[in-house]
Protein backbone atom coordinates (compact mmCIF):
# COMPACT_ATOMS: atom_id res chain seq x y z
CA UNK A 1 0.00 0.00 0.00
CA UNK A 2 1.38 3.40 -0.97
CA UNK A 3 1.62 6.54 1.12
CA UNK A 4 -1.10 9.16 0.71
CA UNK A 5 0.50 12.55 0.11
CA UNK A 6 -0.95 16.02 0.67
CA UNK A 7 0.63 19.46 0.30
CA UNK A 8 2.39 19.23 3.69
CA UNK A 9 1.85 15.70 4.96
CA UNK A 10 2.46 12.06 4.22
CA UNK A 11 -0.12 9.58 5.50
CA UNK A 12 1.90 6.40 5.88
CA UNK A 13 -0.04 3.12 6.14
CA UNK A 14 0.66 1.51 9.50
CA UNK A 15 2.46 -1.82 9.39
CA UNK A 16 2.67 -4.51 12.03
CA UNK A 17 6.17 -3.31 12.97
CA UNK A 18 4.93 0.29 13.26
CA UNK A 19 2.09 -0.82 15.53
CA UNK A 20 4.40 -2.89 17.72
CA UNK A 21 6.75 0.10 18.05
CA UNK A 22 3.84 2.30 19.11
CA UNK A 23 2.75 -0.22 21.73
CA UNK A 24 6.33 -0.47 23.01
CA UNK A 25 6.64 3.33 23.03
CA UNK A 26 9.93 3.14 21.14
CA UNK A 27 10.43 4.38 17.57
CA UNK A 28 11.67 1.79 15.12
CA UNK A 29 14.85 2.15 13.11
CA UNK A 30 14.72 5.34 11.04
CA UNK A 31 11.43 6.50 12.58
CA UNK A 32 11.21 10.11 13.73
CA UNK A 33 8.56 10.75 16.36
CA UNK A 34 7.59 14.24 17.42
CA UNK A 35 7.59 14.80 21.19
CA UNK A 36 4.35 13.45 22.63
CA UNK A 37 3.91 10.72 20.02
CA UNK A 38 2.39 8.20 20.46
CA UNK A 39 -0.60 9.48 22.39
CA UNK A 40 -3.36 7.45 24.01
CA UNK A 41 -5.39 7.40 20.77
CA UNK A 42 -2.36 6.23 18.79
CA UNK A 43 -1.78 3.35 21.21
CA UNK A 44 -5.45 2.33 20.97
CA UNK A 45 -5.31 2.50 17.17
CA UNK A 46 -2.15 0.36 17.08
CA UNK A 47 -3.74 -2.22 19.38
CA UNK A 48 -6.91 -2.28 17.24
CA UNK A 49 -4.78 -2.63 14.09
CA UNK A 50 -2.85 -5.62 15.48
CA UNK A 51 -6.06 -7.26 16.72
CA UNK A 52 -7.58 -6.86 13.25
CA UNK A 53 -4.49 -8.28 11.56
CA UNK A 54 -4.60 -11.29 13.89
CA UNK A 55 -8.32 -11.90 13.28
CA UNK A 56 -8.82 -11.09 9.59
CA UNK A 57 -5.53 -9.92 8.06
CA UNK A 58 -4.29 -6.50 7.03
CA UNK A 59 -7.23 -4.06 6.97
CA UNK A 60 -5.77 -1.85 4.24
CA UNK A 61 -7.00 0.28 2.66
CA UNK A 62 -9.27 0.82 5.69
CA UNK A 63 -6.49 0.74 8.27
CA UNK A 64 -4.47 3.28 10.24
CA UNK A 65 -2.02 5.84 8.93
CA UNK A 66 0.81 7.70 10.60
CA UNK A 67 0.65 11.44 9.93
CA UNK A 68 4.14 12.61 8.98
CA UNK A 69 5.19 16.16 8.17
CA UNK A 70 6.91 16.37 4.81
CA UNK A 71 9.28 19.12 6.00
CA UNK A 72 11.04 16.95 8.60
CA UNK A 73 9.52 13.47 8.36
CA UNK A 74 8.38 13.51 11.98
CA UNK A 75 5.31 11.48 12.94
CA UNK A 76 2.98 14.04 14.51
CA UNK A 77 -0.11 11.86 14.93
CA UNK A 78 -2.41 9.36 13.36
CA UNK A 79 -5.52 9.16 11.23
CA UNK A 80 -7.46 6.16 10.11
CA UNK A 81 -10.50 3.98 9.95
CA UNK A 82 -12.11 2.07 12.79
CA UNK A 83 -12.63 -0.86 10.44
CA UNK A 84 -13.73 -1.76 6.93
CA UNK A 85 -16.83 -0.34 5.30
CA UNK A 86 -20.07 -1.80 6.66
CA UNK A 87 -22.78 -3.39 4.52
CA UNK A 88 -23.96 0.09 3.50
CA UNK A 89 -20.49 1.31 2.52
CA UNK A 90 -20.06 3.47 5.64
CA UNK A 91 -16.70 3.86 7.40
CA UNK A 92 -15.88 5.44 10.75
CA UNK A 93 -12.79 7.60 11.14
CA UNK A 94 -10.56 8.85 13.91
CA UNK A 95 -7.55 11.14 14.17
CA UNK A 96 -5.27 12.87 16.60
CA UNK A 97 -2.15 15.00 16.66
CA UNK A 98 0.53 15.70 19.23
CA UNK A 99 -0.07 19.02 21.01
CA UNK A 100 2.82 20.80 19.25
CA UNK A 101 1.30 20.05 15.82
CA UNK A 102 -2.21 21.29 16.62
CA UNK A 103 -3.65 24.55 15.34
CA UNK A 104 -1.76 24.44 12.02
CA UNK A 105 -4.42 22.80 9.87
CA UNK A 106 -2.66 19.43 9.76
CA UNK A 107 -5.63 17.48 11.13
CA UNK A 108 -8.01 19.00 8.57
CA UNK A 109 -5.53 18.37 5.76
CA UNK A 110 -5.02 14.75 6.82
CA UNK A 111 -8.74 14.11 7.26
CA UNK A 112 -9.61 15.66 3.88
CA UNK A 113 -7.17 13.25 2.26
CA UNK A 114 -8.53 10.29 4.21
CA UNK A 115 -12.11 11.20 3.20
CA UNK A 116 -11.04 11.52 -0.45
CA UNK A 117 -9.29 8.17 -0.25
CA UNK A 118 -12.29 6.49 1.41
CA UNK A 119 -14.50 7.57 -1.46
CA UNK A 120 -11.91 6.42 -4.00
CA UNK A 121 -11.96 3.01 -2.29
CA UNK A 122 -15.74 2.75 -2.62
CA UNK A 123 -17.03 4.10 0.69
CA UNK A 124 -20.42 5.78 0.43
CA UNK A 125 -20.31 7.55 3.79
CA UNK A 126 -17.67 8.67 6.29
CA UNK A 127 -18.70 9.09 9.94
CA UNK A 128 -16.98 10.56 12.95
CA UNK A 129 -17.75 12.02 16.34
CA UNK A 130 -16.29 14.40 18.89
CA UNK A 131 -17.04 15.14 22.51
CA UNK A 132 -19.32 18.16 22.95
CA UNK A 133 -16.51 20.20 24.49
CA UNK A 134 -13.98 19.29 21.76
CA UNK A 135 -14.82 22.17 19.45
CA UNK A 136 -11.47 21.97 17.66
CA UNK A 137 -12.17 18.38 16.56
CA UNK A 138 -15.64 19.38 15.42
CA UNK A 139 -14.07 22.10 13.27
CA UNK A 140 -11.65 19.57 11.77
CA UNK A 141 -14.52 17.38 10.58
CA UNK A 142 -16.41 20.38 9.20
CA UNK A 143 -13.26 21.52 7.35
CA UNK A 144 -13.09 18.05 5.78
CA UNK A 145 -16.63 18.47 4.42
CA UNK A 146 -18.42 16.48 7.11
CA UNK A 147 -21.72 17.81 8.44
CA UNK A 148 -23.17 17.74 11.95
CA UNK A 149 -25.97 15.13 11.92
CA UNK A 150 -26.87 14.77 15.59
CA UNK A 151 -25.72 14.62 19.16
CA UNK A 152 -26.41 13.02 22.49
CA UNK A 153 -25.58 14.13 26.02
CA UNK A 154 -21.85 13.59 25.42
CA UNK A 155 -21.00 13.52 21.70
CA UNK A 156 -21.67 15.36 18.43
CA UNK A 157 -21.91 13.16 15.32
CA UNK A 158 -20.69 14.08 11.83
CA UNK A 159 -20.87 12.46 8.43
CA UNK A 160 -20.27 12.98 4.75
CA UNK A 161 -22.30 10.79 2.39
CA UNK A 162 -22.19 10.56 -1.38
CA UNK A 163 -24.96 9.58 -3.70
CA UNK A 164 -22.90 9.70 -6.88
CA UNK A 165 -19.39 10.38 -8.17
CA UNK A 166 -20.15 14.08 -8.71
CA UNK A 167 -20.58 14.51 -4.98
CA UNK A 168 -16.93 13.59 -4.47
CA UNK A 169 -15.78 16.45 -6.68
CA UNK A 170 -18.16 18.87 -4.98
CA UNK A 171 -17.06 17.87 -1.47
CA UNK A 172 -13.38 18.48 -2.17
CA UNK A 173 -13.51 21.55 -4.40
Amino acid sequence: MSDLVTARLVLHPMTGNDAEDVLAGVPGEGARWAPGYPGHGDVNAARRYLDTVARTGDPQPFGNYEVRRQEDGQVVGGVGFHGPADEHGSVAIGYGLVPSARGRGYASEALRELVRFARECGATCVRGDADLDNVASQHVMEAAGMRHVGQDSRVRYFELAWTDAAAVTDAHS
